[in-house]
């Protein structure tokens, strides 16, 4: 049995010299990076690598790599030691960047996003896991290209990166050899996705069953989204409408407007709301904002106020009236509150 690179302890992950893998990945991981994307991508690979579950790297090969041996820290406050430094990396068919906290995306070293560049430069494929679509957007490589975001990252992503085009409804996509999933399980299926295509799919499925997947589920498949019903309502006007909403929450039209957008006229728009949400679309698209609000208040470092003009809001004063009629609480002492119920 090896040694496991940097550690001084001995490790299951053998190589065999005799034959050459099918699959050859590299791993970055950026910091505050997120456990269950790496965890369900790794795994997967890990499954179908190796006959039974020794855990060799027999038919994929896969090392973690950084611009120093530093462990990085990850969202949950795990850490990972780099296996192996830039100048040291190997041959890969893809290197898979983990993305996590949007507040740590600024302490990316140049370096990583140098060596992101060549080697998509030299040919290699790039994955990018959870927040890792806007390490690659940062290397300066989705200008023009399609990019699967989480909904709640969309909003900033754009922001930071106008010319990419971020997809809010897959669960991975690729554009010009670029693969970018939002994280979470759907790393699972991306992983699938691509064992299947390197190594068969009897190999490519192993790794399902060992980790108590009952499926694997295609790009489209994805979990749902608040008012996604009114996506499948089977109302044309209801279901376009909802989709621009969800586009423009942070710059929200009047009724008219969207009703122009839609062709439609506004009793009809208002109407279709009243038949199939029991509201009007102006009621929608606020309790949507407040919704995303919500979820910035708990997973970034933002202002309220920042969080209320990048909701749609016109000041704090008019977001926090509404946060409080929706939820019973300021934003303010919604953030504290459960601030301090997670310490």
């Amino acid at each position: 049995m090896s040694e496991h690179p940097n550690s001084g302890l001995l490790s299951p992950f053998d190589q065999r010299d005799d034959l050459e893998p099918d699959l050859r990945l590299g791993f970055l991981l950026t910091p505050a990076f997120t456990i269950l994307p790496l965890a369900g991508f790794i795994d997967a690979v890990r499954h179908s690598a190796d006959d039974a579950d020794h855990s060799r790297q027999v038919f994929c090969h896969w090392e973690v790599l950084s611009h120093d041996l530093t462990p990085v820290t990850s969202s949950a406050g795990l850490a990972i030691t780099p296996w192996k430094t830039f100048p040291e990396a190997g041959q890969y068919d893809y290197l898979v960047i983990v993305g996590g906290l949007l507040d740590h995306l600024e302490e990316i070293p140049p370096e990583t996003l140098e060596f992101i560049e060549a080697q998509y430069t030299s040919g290699v494929k790039l994955i990018g896991l959870c927040t890792g679509s806007f390490a690659i957007a940062k290397a300066g490589l989705l200008e023009g290209k399609r990019a699967a975001v989480h909904v709640h990252h969309r909003v900033e992503f754009l922001d930071r990166f106008p010319n990419a085009l971020p997809v809010e409804n897959e669960l991975y996509v690729a554009d010009d050899d670029i693969i970018t999933c939002p994280g979470g399980t759907a790393a699972i299926d991306l992983a699938v996705e691509i064992l299947i295509e390197h190594c068969g799919k009897s190999r490519g499925m192993k790794g399902l069953t060992a980790l108590i997947v009952d499926e694997h589920r295609s790009a489209h498949k994805v979990g749902r989204l608040p008012y996604q019903d009114l996506e499948d309502c089977g109302n044309w006007r209801v279901a376009q409408a909802v989709k621009i909403m969800r586009q423009k929450l942070r710059a929200p039209d009047t009724t008219q407007k969207l009703a122009q957008m839609l062709g439609s006229t506004v009793r009809q728009l208002n109407r279709a709301f009243q038949d199939h949400a029991h509201a009007t679309p102006q009621e929608v698209w606020r309790d949507m904002r407040l919704q995303h609000a919500r979820w910035r208040l708990m997973n970034s470092k933002r202002t309220v106020t920042q969080i209320a003009h990048e909701c749609g809001f016109a000041d704090s004063s008019h977001f926090s009236r509404w946060f409080k009629t929706r939820f019973g609480e300021t934003p303010s002492e919604y953030r504290r509150q459960r601030l301090i119920k997670q310490r």
